[in-house]
């Protein structure tokens, strides 16, 4: 099993309905270009037919403070309760898709679904990124993201877990130090 996974907050709604938050650790990027993501969803979730019908929905970082939020808004169903209302977050209008982001949350990402492929317990989702909001709190003075200031929140074995130290980036291992050794 692979572990951990982001933790987050997908968020989903039909017209004239409330909106619904479903919080998900089995999402990820699928490709760049175009870029897509992937979600699995048990076809038992209130969210599930929401998404399958609109065939959208906007996955939203979870951060430390959110992280208790996000929690119930895993256990307890839209079925039973309005989420947004119950845990005081704010739906806020997307760019690109109906379904509302989650204006707390410092990223959302506006996706479409393209296939729905039936796998067992869950269906995956394969969606394309439509559009990307982020908290400009969030962008460092060169106008570039920095995420480890917004305190993400992974998934491991049942336990949300918050992101460690940065250890290097991608081909560190092959770049030449100031002294020219590797």
């Amino acid at each position: 099993m692979l572990f951990p996974v982001p933790a987050v907050m997908l968020s989903c709604g039909r017209e004239k309905e409330k909106p619904n938050i479903i919080t998900l650790a089995w999402a990820g990027n699928v490709c760049s270009d175009p870029p897509m993501v992937s979600v699995s969803i048990r076809r038992s979730r209130y969210s599930y037919d929401i998404i399958k019908e609109t065939g959208e929905f906007v996955l939203n970082l979870t951060t430390e403070s959110l992280a208790r939020k996000a929690d119930l808004c895993g256990v307890k169903s839209g079925r039973d309760i309005d989420k947004f209302e119950t845990v005081h977050l704010t739906p806020q209008p997307s760019q690109k898709v109906k379904a509302p982001g989650i204006m707390e949350s410092p990223v959302n990402i506006e996706c479409k679904v393209e296939q729905i492929i039936p796998l067992g317990t869950h269906d995956l989702f394969l969606a394309k990124v439509l559009g990307v909001s982020v908290d400009e709190s969030l962008l460092n003075k060169k106008g570039s993201l920095d995420l480890k200031r917004a305190n993400l929140v992974a998934w491991s074995h049942g336990e949300y877990m918050g992101l460690g130290k940065k250890i290097g980036k991608f081909g560190y291992s092959v770049q030449k130090r100031k002294t020219g050794k590797r």
